[in-house]
């Protein structure tokens, strides 16, 4: 009888330990901070959910702050704590993280949608600029500033991201090729570092850090707030489609197009494998130029090239946007049945994703594994790249769009973060897969990470210089090789802005407490 007891209770401690490793304990500490805003220690679920659908690490503590000094509070206590506390933070904006990068396993998430502050402000003048939240969303500065008939020069494809988010990597779109990216026009931001020290930065003032936080991966601070360049706003788009079956003249042609003074203002394009009636497809947004041919062209079977070209220009400016259109595309070596085009306010045009993520949810599949894989690819290899992969390793693009697009590397600053190849102009290639849930065929998230890894593999193999946007690794060793050259100034500015590797955790480059090593 006391030997069943003592199983009993044998068992009973099992399960109460089983319990606890799977549910973060409290820190009391946190309860007692002195902020405005507040913690949730019990509602923490939504926190170890992304947009990648693939990972999920618990909490211990959500932090709702109502200001940029809630969040010093909290990180400076952390700090003070010191190497021997494993709490750790990472800052969680729209949730759009694909790998668990916004995620804290037992540590503090901050949900930074409910930090408040000054209002956005636009200032106009001859260099005008706006002011905003680190937490606000893309597509809410657009709606404000085009009140002043204003916008910011350079976008994300989708704009319901959050400002500390796309700065934290970089923010590419179509407009790259002459604007660069998003962390090309900040002029100002207001970081918190690893110390909790809330410091304010631009090119002329703590230069360092302002240049660390760009593209950094969230690895040295917090952004709490940032001042965008802003431009003249167009109210219309010519929104332009063409194909290619040969993925030589495509890239020549789109490589033409982004050197010199480019006619457009979007460049952009992608690859359709084995993909049944898709001109018919587009004509519910685009118009054809020679619809009796474009109605029997077959694109089933085959590797077709897409290029995507806009144009912005205002009403009074239509006459001439036309003729410079004609000219621009009289140059380029597409098939000639295939041109597709259609005329939209900007604001549709630059929100043109959104329309997909809603019929997308009404569906259910926004909420799917989002297996995503985004390289950039030197110039000198895109063709190489393209032969291996594309109609071989990829065999249909029924999971998911793949954009192919070069930029030029000039309109980059190179002292910022981000790892970038080393030629002139590279390409970037992003495979934007959904998995469907439970699926064990071409559709399911296994299949589609097995070609991921057929991909980097190959491109390993083969020498290709390829470096990750977005990047992901596991290993302290493969972290070392992304950034190559750039790693000795990259653990540098980390033990300088956070020593104790409490931020972002979820990147897995640094590790709460381990010695910081060259």
């Amino acid at each position: 009888m006391h030997f069943l007891r003592n199983l009993i209770i044998l068992f009973l401690i099992c399960i109460a330990i089983k319990i606890n490793l799977c549910v973060p304990t409290i820190p009391s500490s946190l309860k007692t901070l002195p902020i405005d805003g507040h913690f949730d220690f019990k509602q923490v679920h939504h926190a170890a959910k992304d947009f990648g659908n693939r990972y999920s690490f618990l909490p211990s503590a959500v932090l709702h702050p109502k200001s940029a000094s809630d969040i010093a509070t909290t990180v400076k206590h952390i700090w003070e704590m010191g190497p021997g506390s494993q709490l750790t933070v990472a800052a969680r904006g729209h949730g759009h993280s694909l790998q668990g990068q916004a995620q804290a396993h037992r540590g503090v998430v901050i949900n930074m949608e409910s930090l408040q502050g000054p209002k956005m402000k636009v200032h106009t003048g001859n260099f005008p600029y706006v002011d905003v939240s680190g937490s606000e969303l893309w597509i809410n500065i657009l709606h404000e500033t085009l009140k002043h008939g204003l916008a910011p020069k350079s976008w994300t494809d989708y704009l319901h991201l959050t400002v500390g988010g796309t700065l934290s990597n970089a923010g590419i779109s179509g407009q790259a090729f002459r604007h660069g990216p998003q962390i090309s026009h900040v002029r100002q931001l207001e970081v918190v570092t690893g110390k909790g020290e809330v410091v304010n930065c631009s090119e002329k003032q703590n230069s360092d850090l302002f240049y660390s936080v760009l593209g950094g991966l969230g690895q040295f601070g917090i952004i709490t707030r940032a001042r965008i360049s802003l431009e003249p706003a167009p109210k219309m788009v010519k929104w332009i489609r063409v194909l290619y079956t040969d993925f030589a003249t495509f890239a020549k042609d789109q490589e033409m197009l982004i050197s010199g003074e480019s006619t457009f203002d979007y460049i952009e394009g992608f690859v359709i494998i084995n993909r049944t009636g898709l001109l018919n497809n587009w004509r519910s947004s685009f118009n054809s130029n020679d619809s009796a041919q474009a109605s029997h062209f077959k694109s089933d079977g085959r590797t077709l090239f897409c290029l995507e070209l806009a144009k912005y220009f205002n009403p009074e400016e239509m006459a001439i946007v036309n003729q410079e259109i004609m000219t621009s595309l009289s140059q380029l070596n597409h098939i000639p049945s295939t041109l597709f085009q259609s005329q939209v306010p900007y604001i549709e045009f630059l929100d043109r994703v959104h329309i997909s993520e809603i019929k997308l949810r009404s569906k259910g599949l926004w909420e799917v594994p989002h297996p995503w894989l985004n390289l950039l690819i030197p110039r000198s290899n895109i063709h190489i790249f393209a032969q291996q992969v594309f109609g071989n390793i990829l065999t249909n693009t029924s999971n998911g769009p793949i954009l192919i697009y070069p930029v030029n590397k000039s309109k980059w600053d190179n002292r910022t973060s981000v790892v970038l190849p080393e030629e002139d102009v590279f390409y970037l290639v992003a495979f934007l897969s959904s998995a469907a849930p439970s699926s064990t065929g071409s559709d399911g998230l296994e299949h589609i990470l097995s070609q991921n890894k057929r991909i980097l593999e190959l491109c390993e193999i083969d020498g290709l210089g390829v470096k990750q946007y977005l990047p992901h690794y596991s290993t302290n060793g493969e972290w070392r090789s992304h950034f190559g050259p750039q790693w000795e100034a990259f653990v540098h500015r980390k033990s300088t802005y956070d020593p104790l590797a409490i931020l972002a955790p979820g990147q897995r480059i640094f590790q709460k407490a381990a010695p910081l090593s060259l």
